[in-house]
């Protein structure tokens, strides 16, 4: 009796695997058709008969690893019950967790973010879908603290988008090395950052390792330590600069003045 078919979907997800490994490690122009097609155990003809090009092979790649990114930032925050605060909190361990046990998909989102259009499109929306979510969460925790003003909506906007940036940056730099590419560190992603003030319930002590990988996570992903202390370190970026705006102190450049509330107009 011959070997049992394969689904299309499963097999799908093998070329899918090992064309987004191939694409960390090599990038877009470099990785090898014909190795990806021996990394997913088919022949190169099956997959140009189930991915027409290596552009569309690339874009699947992109979308695949946006929609799961998005998708985990998105359970992350779906408890509507919590205060804006923490499901924002929640939504960055979410992000971190994902993005350490999916180093390989950092990458590609990289190399497609400088790889050019169409690629770099794709991964423009997705940015802005989670800067219209995060947006959203600091926008209503400042309005729970009181803080609605027409200058520190513009400026929720900003740390908004300071806020993405930064997580962007820094799962690309914790991503362990791949070989090739965005400097990464394996150690830096093992060990994370130290400190972080903000420490909600359930929150772990960064000195409490219990394994090369830290506190366990609930989810058992490996790093999902340092995805704790970098979520912590953003939030305290944020509660930082949102704290200062709704007690309406804002820094001024002035040599050696220090922070100083400033009139809309200054």
């Amino acid at each position: 009796m011959g070997q049992k078919r394969m689904p299309r979907q499963v097999r799908e997800r093998q070329m899918l695997d090992a064309a987004v490994a191939a694409f960390a490690r090599h990038g877009y122009q470099a990785a090898s058709m014909d190795e990806i097609a021996e990394a997913a155990g088919v022949s190169k003809p099956l997959v140009y008969l189930y991915l027409k090009s290596k552009e569309e092979l690339f874009m699947a790649c992109v979308r695949r690893e946006i929609g799961a990114l998005v998708a985990a930032v998105r359970e992350g925050t779906r408890e509507r019950g919590l205060p804006a605060d923490q499901q924002l909190w929640h939504g960055l361990r979410a992000f971190f967790a994902h993005t350490a046990a999916r180093p390989a998909g950092v990458r590609v989102l990289y190399r497609a973010r400088t790889q050019g259009e169409p690629f770099a499109g794709e991964v423009a929306r997705m940015r802005a879908e989670l800067l219209t979510l995060v947006t959203g969460l600091l926008g209503q925790a400042a309005r729970d603290a009181g803080c609605g003003s027409e200058p520190a909506e513009r400026e929720v906007s900003g740390l908004a988008h300071a806020l993405v940036g930064a997580a962007e940056s820094l799962a690309e730099w914790a991503a362990p090395s791949t070989g090739g590419g965005p400097g990464g560190n394996g150690a830096r992603g093992e060990q994370g950052t130290r400190g972080g003030a903000f420490a909600p319930e359930g929150a772990s002590d960064p000195h409490s390792a219990s394994g090369p990988h830290g506190v366990s996570d609930p989810h058992g992903v490996p790093g999902a330590h340092s995805a704790k202390e970098a979520a912590a370190t953003l939030m305290n970026f944020c509660w930082v600069g949102l704290e200062s705006l709704m007690r309406g102190a804002r820094w001024s450049p002035g040599a050696g003045a220090g922070p100083r509330v400033l009139s809309p107009g200054q």
